[in-house]
């Protein structure tokens, strides 16, 4: 594909800033200012007729990445799911790397802004070296930016939606292997806060028939509305195997997309809301026998849905937590403690959870997970035989002390990174903070137990919890949750 328009070798500004020329300008979309303004104008117009509209501050967009002629509208249609005058600290944009392979994610740290025909768009340059900083798998190379379009295409896009352009944090992945695809999602996660927004490039079915794309895409869709990871790549595995002709790829920007649905784990707290579909064969510039296919989804946090249990479901959990503490006296796997337990789609979403026990009004165990990386009914047996043999500040539950403990559960929200204390909903929600490789957390219900003040609250978390002194609180990375708080009393 030849290149037009902003081409060439990075320049410098006159304040000494190394920008990122526009590599798919005349391609991709117009070269000229008025010419992409006027596409732009027909791209938010076909996007509001396929159904985009104002809804807020959404935390996610998946998005295509294709010429504004073929996938513009559906584009524009995700973008319109953000308020014209929202703001954010940055915009997280991930997609495939196209034109460079490697197996990690690069972060684009040698640019100081990207330039379009409509201006420049700043980068997010120390947030981006704090990821590369961090190491595997963050790196920096600049061929894996140079020539990318899944990345810059968004930008006219944002620049248009925009009042106010966020600065960017520009990342390309390198491979589709899991294990690097969870390393990313795990060290991003924590930005999933609100004040930040992820920008997720990709496109759909690569060159079936316009009727193999809709079948394709239909499956692929639905599984992405789901939440589920594992949904996801069933998809693509079926996709694969249904043999229709043409078919490369289901999603070209299936990393990236999988890095989104780790972050978010299959937690009913978020929901992914379908905006737009077309294919290219739905174009005017595009044939009907090799098409390819474009979505656009937003997702949102729902503010109190990750942790409303029925009374059914705490019970259920409560049930699993003690057949999985009994059932260990008896040789039994931990598989045995869910055997004919009602499970719900709540309890088999992922998330994290404590369980704590208590011998007569005294702590006498307490475990927990924050990683979301388990279904909730599963980390329940898990985290109730931790907190009774490997709590490593009591010795272990004996058999004979069963009918004098009492279980208590805590199922907790995703993580949300805080810039202060003063973020910090005292009573409302739990804290955990890091610094130095050293972490320690307190659930919401100690404020209650203890009577503190919030300040008291910190201290004791960073002094006797994390180790890092009462002050250090102060200076550490701070993360709340809310809980689900039941027990069997």
């Amino acid at each position: 594909m030849a290149f037009f328009g902003f081409g060439g070798r990075t320049p410098s500004g006159s304040d000494g800033k190394t920008l990122r020329p526009a590599a798919v300008a005349g391609s991709f979309y117009p070269a000229d200012k008025d010419g992409l303004r006027a596409q732009l104008d027909e791209c938010y117009a076909t996007g509001r007729r396929l159904g985009g509209s104002e809804a807020g501050r959404p935390l996610a967009l998946i998005v295509p990445h294709a010429g504004y002629v073929y996938s513009g509208g559906v584009a524009a249609a995700g973008f319109l799911s953000v308020a014209e005058d929202a703001v954010y600290e940055r915009v997280i944009l991930i997609g495939p790397s196209h034109r460079v392979a490697f197996a990690g994610a690069a972060v684009d740290t040698g640019n100081d802004a990207y330039l379009t025909p409509l201006g420049e768009v700043p980068v997010d340059v120390s947030f981006g070296k704090k990821l590369v900083s961090s190491g595997s798998p963050f790196t920096y190379r600049a061929d894996a930016f140079s020539a990318e379009h899944d990345l810059e295409v968004q930008l006219p896009l944002m620049q248009y939606r925009f009042k106010k352009m966020p600065p960017i944090v520009p990342i390309v992945l390198g491979t589709v292997r899991y294990p690097i695809l969870k390393a990313v999602a795990e060290a991003l996660k924590p930005w999933m806060d609100g004040k930040t927004m992820f920008v997720i490039s990709s496109d759909f079915s690569h060159y079936p028939s316009y009727a193999g794309a809709v079948k394709a895409d239909g499956r692929t869709g639905d599984a992405i509305a789901t939440g589920d990871l594992a949904a996801f790549a069933e998809a693509l595995r079926k996709n694969g195997e249904d043999g229709i002709r043409g078919l490369e790829t289901s999603a070209c920007g299936q990393a990236a997309i999988a890095v989104l649905m780790e972050m978010t784990g299959g937690n009913e707290a978020f929901e992914y809301q379908h905006i737009a579909y077309k294919n290219s064969g739905d174009s005017p510039y595009g044939d009907r026998d090799a098409v390819v296919g474009y979505h656009a989804f937003s997702v949102y946090r729902k503010e109190a849905a990750g942790f409303s249990l029925s009374a059914g479901e705490k019970a259920a959990l409560l049930q699993i937590a003690r057949r999985s503490i009994e059932g260990y006296f008896r040789g039994e796997n931990e598989a045995a403690s869910w055997k004919d337990a009602e499970l719900t789609g709540k309890l088999k979403a992922r998330g994290g959870v404590f369980v704590t026990l208590n011998k007569n009004g005294f702590l006498r165990g307490c475990i927990g997970h924050f990683g979301e990386d388990t279904q909730v009914y599963r980390l329940v047996a898990e985290m109730a035989r931790a907190a009774a043999f490997e709590d490593p500040r009591f010795p272990q539950v004996r058999s004979s002390e069963m009918p004098e403990i009492d279980i208590e559960i805590s199922v907790l929200s995703p993580l949300r990174k805080i810039s202060s204390a003063d973020e910090f909903n005292y009573g409302k929600e739990g804290i955990y903070m890091m610094k130095g490789g050293r972490s320690g957390t307190f659930l919401p219900q100690v404020a209650a137990e203890s009577g503190w003040t919030k300040e008291e609250f910190l201290g004791h978390c960073a002094r006797d919890k994390a180790g890092i002194g009462w002050d250090g609180w102060r200076t550490a990375d701070l993360y709340t949750y809310e809980a689900a708080v039941f027990g069997e009393k």
